[in-house]
C-alpha cells in the first residue's frame, strides 16, 4: 500500500486549512488493525533483492498461468512454497516491529522447513502420488506435512488474522477427533481436497493474474482519471465532492479489490474536500469507506472473489458479472441519495464549475479505459481462457500507461506493479489454503450433512431465520479477513446450507447471499478496517464513521434477503418486462430507505413519516406486483406530505 500512503501524504496541509489526517495517522490506524499494513522494513541491497524476488515471483506466475502443463499438485506445491518464502520475508512474528533489515533465526527456519515440504512435494510429486495413501507409513513424510501446514497457519495468523485460525484450529480439532489421523494429514497434504482444494488452485490460476492487472492499472493514473471524472459529473452539484467519493470509490474499487486500499487511494483527496464544503468528520469518512467496501461487489471486476463464486458454482466468470449488476446499482444509489439528501438538509453548495476539471479535457484521456474494455470482452466472448484475457490486458495497460503524458509508465513502474502484484497475493493465497483446509476437513468428516441438520433443526425450516444466521457468521468471520477468505469459507459451510432442500435457497442467490456479507464486515463494528482507515485521514471518531458508514451501506444489508427470497432480483428467471420493472421499482424503493433513514426530503421528516418512507422502500424492493403497489403508494404518499408542508412553512 506504498502508493496509497504517498497520496495521503499529500493531505498533510490540505487546501482551507482543513484539518485531516496524515500519512502517519493512517499508518498508525492501519497497523493496530489491518495486519497487512505490518511488514518488514527492508533498505538498501536488501530490499532490492527481495524485490526482484517478488517481481520474479509475478512473472512466473503469469507463465505458469498460461503455458504450465504439469501435474496440478506439482503447480499448486511450488506456488504454495513461494507464497511461503515471499512471506515471511514481508511479515514479521510481531506488530509494529521496525527494525531494518532483521529478520530472526526462527523466521527463517521456519520459512526454510514449510516452504521445503512443498518443495519436495513439487519435485517429487508423481512418486508421492503412486504411494496413495501409503505416503503416511513414512513419519518423516508425516513430519513434512505437519511442519509445512503449521508454517502456513503461522503466515496466516501474520498476515490475515486471528479470527479464521480459531476457525481453522476447531475443524482441525474436531476432525482429528473423529477421523483416522494418518488419514487426515493425507487428506490435506497430499491431495487436493485440502490446502490445495478449490481456492488455491482458483488463486494460483487466476487471481494471481488479476492481481497484477490491477496493480499495473494503477500505475497507469486511471485512479486520478476516475477522481477527475467524478469531479467534472457531480462536483458542481449540491454537496459534490460526496458525490465525487461516491462514484470515484466505485469505479476505483472494481480495480483494487480492497475496500481498505480503495479508502486511503481515493479518500486522501475526497475527504478533505468533503469537510471543507461542510460536511462533519465522521460522515466524510463513512461516506467514503462506504463507498470503498463497495467498489468489491462493481462489475465487471469485482475483486478476486467473482472467479472463485464462477468456480464454486460452476458457472462462466461473465454471468456472475451479470447477476451483480443491479444489486451494485443499488448499492450506490442508496449512498448517492443519501449524501444528496445531507447536502440539502445542510445547505451545503457544490464547487465551482471553474475550479474542477473540463469534460472536453478528460474524454481526450478515455484511452485509459482501453485494458477494462478489452478484459471485458474478451472474458465475456469466451474465447479465451480468464487468464489470457488478465495477461491480453496487462500488455493493453502498458500500452496505454506510453500514451499518458501527465502518468507515463514506465519499466521502473513495471517493476512496482509486479512488486505490488505479489505482496498483494500474499494474503489472498494464505486465507485461500485456510479456506481449502476448512473445506478438507468438513469433507473428511461428513460436517456439512451435520450442519445441514443442526440449522434446519435451530431455524425450524425457516429460510428467514437460516439467513439471519449466515449473515451473523459471515460478518463475524469477515473482520479483517480478506473477503476471499471470508467467501470460501462461507461457500463451503454455510451456501451449502442454505440451498438445501430443507431451506430451499437457490444456488447462485445463496453464494451472492454470504459473498455480499462477507463484504461488508469491513464496515461493520467492531472491527470495520474501511471505515477505521476513513477515520484516520478524516480525524473521526471510528466506531462513529463505523456506524455512519453501516448506516449509509445499508442497501448492502437489505439486498441480499431480497436476491435471496426472490431470484428475480440477480436477473434470474426474468423477462425484459420483469427487468424493467424490477429495476424501476428497486430503484425508488432505495430512494424510499435512503431517504427514511437521512431524515430528510424536502424537510426533516417526523418519526411516523421516516417509519413510512423505509416501510414503502422495503415493499418496492420486494419483487411482486402487489408489493411494488403498496411500496409505490407509500413513497408517493410520503413525496407529496413532505412537498406540500414544506411549501406551507416556506409561505
Amino acid at each position: 500500500m506504498s502508493k496509497e500512503k504517498d497520496k495521503v501524504a499529500a493531505t498533510t496541509a490540505p487546501p482551507g486549512g482543513v484539518d485531516v489526517g496524515t500519512a502517519a495517522d493512517v499508518e498508525e490506524v492501519m497497523k493496530k488493525y489491518d495486519r497487512e499494513s505490518n511488514t518488514r522494513i527492508w533498505e538498501g541491497i536488501p530490499k532490492l533483492v527481495i524485490r526482484y524476488l517478488m517481481v520474479a515471483f509475478s512473472l512466473y506466475s503469469i507463465w505458469v498461468t498460461l503455458f504450465g502443463k504439469g501435474l496440478r499438485e506439482t503447480r499448486l506445491t511450488t506456488f504454495l512454497g513461494m507464497i511461503l518464502i515471499i512471506g515471511y520475508l514481508n511479515f514479521p512474528a510481531k506488530k509494529g516491529d521496525q527494525r531494518v533489515n532483521h529478520i530472526p533465526w526462527y523466521d527463517i527456519l521456519i520459512m526454510i522447513v514449510g516452504a521445503g515440504g512443498f518443495f519436495y512435494f513439487a519435485l517429487n510429486a508423481h512418486s508421492i502420488l503412486m504411494q496413495a495413501t501409503r505416503v503416511t507409513r513414512n513419519p518423516y513424510m508425516v513430519a513434512l506435512a505437519i511442519l509445512s501446514i503449521l508454517a502456513m497457519m503461522e503466515l496466516c495468523r501474520r498476515s490475515v488474522g486471528i479470527p479464521i485460525l480459531c476457525v481453522v484450529g476447531a475443524l482441525l480439532i474436531y476432525t482429528f477427533a473423529n477421523v483416522r489421523f494418518g488419514k487426515v494429514i493425507y487428506d490435506l497434504f497430499y491431495t487436493t481436497s485440502g490446502v490445495m482444494n478449490t481456492p488455491i488452485d482458483v488463486c494460483a490460476k487466476y487471481i494471481v493474474v488479476f492481481i497484477i492487472f490491477g496493480a499495473f492499472l494503477e500505475r497507469t493514473g486511471i485512479s486520478s482519471f476516475f477522481i477527475d471524472l467524478a469531479n467534472s459529473i457531480a462536483g458542481s452539484t449540491a454537496g459534490g465532492p460526496a458525490k465525487v467519493a461516491v462514484i470515484s470509490s466505485a469505479l476505483c474499487g472494481m480495480v483494487s479489490g480492497s475496500s481498505v486500499g480503495n479508502t486511503v487511494t481515493t479518500g486522501s483527496v475526497t475527504i478533505p474536500m468533503m469537510k471543507k464544503t461542510g460536511y462533519q468528520s465522521e460522515f466524510s469518512g463513512a461516506v467514503e469507506a462506504a463507498a470503498s467496501t463497495g467498489g468489491q461487489i462493481m462489475p465487471p471486476i469485482m475483486g478476486a472473489a467473482a472467479f472463485l463464486m464462477a468456480e464454486y458454482m460452476g458457472i462462466s466468470y461473465a454471468e456472475v458479472a451479470f447477476r451483480a449488476i443491479l444489486p451494485a446499482i443499488l448499492y450506490f444509489t442508496g449512498i448517492y441519495i443519501a449524501v444528496h439528501l445531507e447536502a440539502k438538509k445542510l445547505g451545503l453548495r457544490g464547487i465551482p464549475r471553474d475550479q474542477l476539471p473540463k469534460f472536453s479535457k478528460l474524454i481526450k484521456k478515455i484511452y485509459l479505459l482501453a485494458p477494462l474494455v478489452v478484459l471485458v470482452v474478451l472474458v465475456s466472448t469466451n474465447t479465451r481462457t480468464m487468464q489470457f484475457s488478465a495477461a491480453v490486458a496487462i500488455g493493453v495497460t502498458i500500452l496505454v500507461g506510453l500514451f499518458n503524458r501527465d502518468d507515463r509508465i514506465s519499466f521502473r513502474k513495471c517493476i512496482d506493479a509486479l512488486e505490488a502484484g505479489a505482496k498483494g497475493t500474499i494474503t489472498v493465497a494464505v486465507a485461500c489454503a485456510m479456506a481449502g483446509i476448512v473445506a478438507g476437513c468438513i469433507t473428511s468428516t461428513g460436517l456439512a450433512s451435520k450442519l445441514i441438520t443442526a440449522i434446519v433443526s435451530i431455524s425450524g425450516g425457516h429460510a428467514m431465520i437460516a439467513l439471519v444466521l449466515t449473515m451473523l457468521c459471515c460478518i463475524v468471520l469477515g473482520m479483517g479477513v480478506p473477503t476471499t477468505a471470508t467467501y470460501c469459507i462461507m461457500a463451503a459451510t454455510c451456501a451449502p446450507i442454505l440451498v438445501s432442500p430443507e431451506i430451499g435457497i437457490p444456488t447462485v442467490a445463496a453464494h451472492f447471499f454470504v459473498f455480499y456479507f462477507g463484504i461488508v464486515a469491513d464496515i461493520t463494528p467492531p472491527v470495520a478496517l474501511a471505515a477505521y482507515a476513513g477515520s484516520a485521514i478524516a480525524k473521526a471518531s471510528p466506531m462513529k464513521t463505523a456506524l455512519t458508514a453501516t448506516r449509509l451501506a445499508i442497501a448492502a444489508f437489505i439486498v441480499p434477503y431480497i436476491c435471496a427470497l426472490n431470484p428475480a432480483m440477480l436477473l434470474i428467471d426474468a423477462n425484459a418486462f420483469q427487468v424493467v420493472q424490477i429495476c424501476i421499482t428497486a430503484l425508488i424503493g432505495t430512494f424510499g430507505v435512503s431517504a427514511g433513514l437521512s431524515g430528510f426530503l424536502y424537510k426533516p421528516m417526523s418519526p411516523v413519516i421516516r417509519l413510512l418512507s423505509i416501510a414503502g422502500g422495503l415493499t418496492l424492493l420486494i419483487p411482486g406486483t402487489l408489493t411494488d403497489v403498496i411500496g409505490l403508494v407509500l413513497i408517493i404518499g410520503v413525496i407529496i406530505f413532505q412537498r406540500t408542508t414544506a411549501k406551507a412553512a416556506a409561505a
